[in-house]
């Protein structure tokens, strides 16, 4: 694990609000740190603000109140630019609808963020191909996404998610739309990221199993955080990797 004072994560007294006619508090005087390389469990029924916390942490909203710092810098004072960046270099992203691109191959898929920052489209393809090696989806490299499984699909998204070696993974519901088997392989699959890049994971979740795979749960209804739990024996195991 990476030794750094600075939390990788501070959410400092947010409230988030939306007017639509009358006023909805989706988040309500939030407080949470997150440090490298914890797996986190945002757990929540529907409407808990799960989702509203996870598009604060990533930039794509401001708080209403409050602030949220990635790696001891304030989103909300960023140009969409700053943020921008922020997203494809430090965060990569997982989604349950997976949000590949219909048209490319999943090592374009993969290389995209790569090309989109400049880099070569030989160095990008290299690097993508590696990085689609490490999840175990060789096969489907130069396949469409609609020539691909449901699991194959979300291997594809977390090479891309992966593809700059980011500080921290955020899954929405990574396993939402695969069968139990195949969600338990992809559960796994995090596992093994955190455990050869020390990642920090913030897994948004409904899913009690899911949730086990991390050491810590934080739980949120109406919009405030009512538990946040550690398993110390979670834990132990992840600092002795």
């Amino acid at each position: 694990m990476e030794n750094n004072p600075i939390p990788v994560i501070e959410v400092k007294g947010v409230r988030k609000s939306y007017a639509n006619g009358a006023e909805v508090c989706a988040l309500d005087d939030v407080d949470l740190t997150i440090g490298h390389g914890q797996r986190v469990a945002i757990m929540g029924q529907s409407g808990s603000g799960k989702s509203t916390l996870l598009n604060l942490i990533c930039g794509l909203d401001v708080p209403t109140k409050g602030q949220v710092l990635f790696e001891g810098r304030d989103l909300a004072t960023m140009s969409d630019d700053d943020r921008t960046r922020i997203r494809r270099v430090k965060m990569g992203m997982i989604f349950q609808t997976f949000n590949l691109l219909p048209t490319l191959t999943g090592v374009e898929n993969v290389a995209l963020p790569l090309r989109l920052n400049g880099v070569a489209l030989r160095e990008a393809n290299e690097k993508a191909l590696a990085m689609i090696e490490k999840v175990g989806i060789t096969k489907r490299a130069h396949h469409r996404p609609d020539e691909m499984s449901g699991g194959e699909r979300q291997r594809i998204a977390i090479a891309r998610a992966l593809i700059f070696d980011p500080p921290v993974l955020l899954a929405d519901e990574p396993t939402g739309n695969l069968d139990s088997h195949t969600g338990e392989d992809i559960l796994s699959l995090l596992e093994s990221v955190h455990s050869e890049f020390g990642t920090t994971i913030l897994l948004v979740t409904h899913n009690e199993h899911a949730a086990e795979h991390c050491e810590r749960r934080v739980t949120l209804l109406d919009g405030k955080i009512v538990a946040d739990e550690t398993d110390t024996s979670r834990t132990a195991n992840v600092s002795s990797v």
